[in-house]
């Protein structure tokens, strides 16, 4: 329309440069057109493939929004990490086609039977830190898909926030997540960076942040987000971007959800339904009980911090026990109020003048409400002036419910150089269990009619989700091997992921799960079952430790055991019976003499709290042929 109204001369002008274009365009459509004509791969000029599965994507930001979310591969925070640059990131991406094509896990090495079990196999990357990377090697710098378009489109970005970095002053330094949190509300108050401030544990890392917020690390900061841009350097920017509205827009939903889970968290631990159920769990509450008031050398004269107090028993346990000062931490605005009138009730809660005249032990608790990630700046709690660290934080399968993460971080923030932990360590333990820890036994025969359909259909479905219930000791019919082991003093919030390799053998002990013919002795393997002990160890405990288990060796605790069902039963022998080496490993004919487990346990994205299982199972036969079945992913939420 502008043109129009311009001037002859103008007009001229206008028509030639359009005569220019429309030529230069011609020759660009002849390339591209002679390019449609190669071979290639189909894909287009305009269309991204995404890493792992068929679809395809505009831009390589949405391609990798989507492996992000979709696939659990976060290009992003690997590059930072790891500190790759574009040539690093370019092999990395061939690397990961290359295993691709191969039904391999780029980050484990496991190899799946088809591309779906590949998909469902996606975890979190496992640390490549201080180790050779498997894509270093230069031949990963050829195509590994020809005409592969996500080659050249994926470093522009990355290129613009390198240039405003340096080795010495990173991003992740830069921010300070302890002043960040999401509002609605557009303004800034106070300053929202500081460049002399780096995180303890790690948490500043831009690569790792809003994972590590969604794992429990630090998940209560607010960010006030003002309309003024916010470059990735920390700095202003005149320049609006979509992508960083959209970024701060899905952490804004992210956070309100994690809100919303703490929220209904604590709100459950409201109900004393709960506490009465815990606190009528002889062996948990005597273990406790025990640790504090058997060990007057720890406990007399102590400042005692109890996280997550709920009724407060604990705490009543530590002021019994002779404790100078006991803080009472609890998140749910309810149970602190009770835990408080407890506590005053029994002449226990401190007083705000001096207490003197009092007895021992009385007069000694204050009930403090919030959440640990939100009381940094408690005037009662003062950093590292806690001589005891007290908490039941443990959940289902030990580290359902991430509370774990909130003890580590009053460690870091309040316990004295030296001070105790209770407990001290966890371990967690897998056995394998026969057909009598499935719902099969029961509905196999009911007054004289067979039912066995509903029990092998529960037996599939239990494969998918993982059973919170009692396994008897006489349903294991493998030995127990130690899963992982935590150290409460020494641990990081990251040790919570992890990976185990394990093996697990008949059980010589149990022959009445094995057949009457010796030369037979083969029983099935129906799943695995985990559980945890935690030590009140020596370490602190000098006086009586104290050790609190859930095995299914032991009495029952409201924990039960975790029980994880496998697809198909496996069969497995006590020895070298004869088998047929022609049949599958695992079956009748060729029982496995041993089974080769590979676990691995992280919190989940989503929801907040839950963790998830991923379970690989190979059959070793007695001749060394080894059978592997498909990867099987568990949510405990």
């Amino acid at each position: 329309m502008a043109t129009n109204q311009t001037q002859d001369g103008e007009m001229d002008d206008v028509d030639l440069v359009s005569e220019v274009e429309e030529d230069e365009e011609q020759e660009w459509g002849d390339w591209n057109t002679d390019d449609d004509d190669g071979e290639g791969d189909g894909l287009g000029s305009d269309l991204l493939l995404c890493l792992f599965c068929d679809l395809k994507y505009g831009s390589s930001e949405a391609l990798f929004e989507h492996c992000n979310s979709m696939h659990r591969f976060d290009i992003g925070g690997i590059r930072k990490t790891l500190e790759l640059d574009f040539y690093g990131c370019f092999k990395l991406i061939n690397y990961i086609r290359s295993q691709v094509a191969e039904n391999r896990c780029w980050s484990c090495g496991f190899t799946c039977q088809s591309k779906q079990d590949l998909q469902n196999h996606a975890h979190k990357a496992f640390s490549f830190k201080d180790t050779v990377l498997p894509w270093g090697d230069d031949r990963y710098l050829k195509p590994f898909m020809q005409e592969d378009p996500l080659l050249y489109s994926f470093g522009e970005d990355w290129e613009v926030e390198d240039e405003d970095t340096t080795s010495d002053n990173k991003i992740t330094e830069l921010i300070d997540f302890e002043r960040i949190c999401i509002d609605d509300d557009n303004t800034v108050e106070g300053p929202m960076f500081d460049s002399n401030t780096a995180s303890e544990n790690g948490r500043a890392e831009s690569a790792s942040a809003f994972n590590s917020c969604l794992n429990g690390m630090n998940p209560y900061q607010e960010v006030k987000v003002s309309s003024v841009d916010v470059n990735k350097s920390g700095l202003p920017s005149d320049t609006n971007s979509t992508d960083k509205d959209l970024e701060v827009s899905f952490a804004k939903v992210e956070a309100n959800e994690i809100k919303n889970v703490n929220k209904n968290y604590f709100g459950l631990y409201s109900s004393f339904g709960i506490h009465r159920e815990m606190i009528s769990d002889k062996v948990r509450t005597d273990a406790y009980r025990q640790a504090l008031l058997n060990n007057p050398s720890l406990l007399r004269g102590a400042t005692v911090l109890d996280v997550g107090c709920g009724t407060g028993i604990l705490s009543l346990f530590a002021s019994q026990a002779g404790a100078s000062s006991v803080i009472a931490v609890e998140a749910s605005e309810k149970m602190a109020a009770v835990a408080t009138q407890i506590a005053k009730d029994n002449c226990l809660l401190c007083s705000e003048g001096p207490s003197e005249g009092t007895s021992q032990g009385t007069g000694v608790m204050k009930v403090v409400q919030g959440m640990v990630e939100e009381l940094g700046n408690c005037e009662l709690i003062q950093p590292h002036s806690i001589d005891v660290l007290l908490s039941e934080w443990m959940g289902y399968c030990l580290l359902y419910e991430s509370m774990l993460s909130s003890v580590l971080l009053a460690r870091d923030r309040w316990l004295k150089p030296g001070g105790a932990i209770l407990p001290d360590t966890a371990t967690m333990f897998v056995a394998g269990f026969g057909k009598g820890g499935t719902s099969i036994p029961f509905w196999e025969t009911l007054y004289g009619f067979n039912m066995s359909c509903i029990g092998k259909e529960l037996v599939e479905d239990a494969a998918r989700v993982p059973i919170v219930d009692i396994i008897d000791s006489g349903d294991i019919v493998t030995n127990t091997v130690v899963l992982q082991s935590f150290d409460l003093v020494k641990m990081t919030p990251d040790e919570m992921d992890f990976t185990s390799r394990i093996e697990l053998e008949p059980l010589t002990e149990n022959p009445t799960h094995y057949s009457s013919d010796s030369l037979c002795k083969t029983t099935w393997c129906y799943g695995i079952v985990l559980w945890f002990e935690t030590g009140f160890t020596s370490r602190f405990c000098k006086d009586m430790p104290i050790v609190l288990s859930t095995s299914p060796y032991t009495p029952k605790t409201h924990w039960s055991q975790t029980i994880l069902t496998f697809r198909e039963p496996i069969a497995i022998s006590l020895g070298s019976t004869a088998s047929d080496t022609l049949a599958a490993v695992g079956t009748d004919a060729c029982p496995a003499v041993k089974v080769h487990l590979r676990i691995s346990i992280a919190r989940a994205a989503s929801p907040h709290r839950s963790i998830d299982i991923s379970l690989e199972i190979a059959g070793i036969a007695p001749d060394g042929r080894k059978r592997s079945w498909p990867v099987q992913i568990f949510n405990l939420s």
